[in-house]
């Protein structure tokens, strides 16, 4: 499928059809290293994400529904749906208006600081405290985190075949091997953000976080899967202040490992040449969960 052209005379059209109390505002685009959704910056206070990844649709409905339900037992700031969207333009599927969150996006290779450690592993531990009941399992609406690992084994081998000549393959396989052979999660699912490296925080001049964006792999499963955010936002003292307050069973722990051996590898092979900001990053998660 062809998108419409997404930049800012387009969205402008787009929000002023179907919200006309915005019709006046600025509209800017955002640099981001993702690469499901494209945003702009809607006057001061907003901000416009549309899908441009067919699967990447069904996130825009699981947002608009959950995230005004977990926000306010959580420690930490995460986005606001403002407005839902529909298909015009051109443009074939549904998109959100939310609200601007203060703070800067450290980028998906940032190395974060003790604080951040806490502050982060204090949001896991209040995100996993909500009552998941209703909550949505893994599937294509979250690019299936929180699944167990071994549906995820081929994909993860043949990532870790592809680029074998970029990270240490056999210290990436004894990893992934060890995941497998974890225990499974026998208690009953948690809510997971499903993709919390450092490219999806925002944080203030002093390093403290300010928010947590980008709840496309929301869902509730196995908690093992946000403990990739240690060794994807972490090293050294602070990754070990982060394990130490998720404080993880070893099967637990030894499955986060997974996650992100698994994740970091299908990134790198999926965007070595297309995102480097992204295929970088993956090769450092890679070198440090195997430290």
């Amino acid at each position: 499928m062809t998108l419409p052209s997404l930049d800012a005379d387009f969205v402008r059209r787009l929000v002023a059809g179907q919200f006309p109390r915005w019709a006046d505002l600025p509209v800017a685009p955002v640099a981001s290293a993702g690469t499901d959704n494209a945003l702009f910056r809607l006057g001061e206070a907003m901000c416009v994400r549309l899908p441009r990844q067919d699967w990447a649709v069904g996130q825009v409905g699981k947002e608009q529904r959950w995230l005004p339900v977990l926000a306010p037992h959580l420690p930490i700031a995460i986005p606001t749906p403002l407005a839902h969207g529909a298909p015009a333009e051109g443009y074939p599927w549904d998109w959100s208006v939310y609200d601007w969150l203060p703070g800067a996006a450290p980028g998906p290779a940032a190395c974060l600081d003790v604080q951040a450690a806490r502050d982060l592993a204090g949001f896991l531990t209040a995100l996993q405290r909500i009552d998941a009941a209703d909550g949505p399992r893994p599937g294509a609406h979250n690019f299936g985190r929180g699944i167990r690992l071994a549906k995820r084994d081929a994909p993860t081998r043949d990532a870790i075949a592809a680029v074998a000549d970029e990270i240490d393959a056999p210290a990436a396989l004894a990893l992934w091997d060890a995941a497998l052979a974890a225990p499974l999660w026998a208690e009953p699912p948690v809510w997971i953000h499903g993709d919390l490296h450092p490219g999806n925080l925002l944080i203030d001049a002093a390093g403290r976080i300010t928010a947590v964006i980008d709840f496309g792999g929301l869902g509730v499963g196995d908690p093992a899967c946000d403990l990739m955010a240690g060794w994807m936002g972490f090293e050294g003292e602070a990754l070990a202040t982060f394990l130490a307050a998720m404080a993880p069973d070893p099967g637990t722990l030894a499955r986060g490992r997974g996650w992100t051996v698994s994740n970091a590898a299908i990134a790198l092979a999926s965007y070595r040449e297309t995102n480097l900001a992204l295929a970088g990053a993956a090769r450092r998660w890679i070198a440090i969960a195997g430290e």
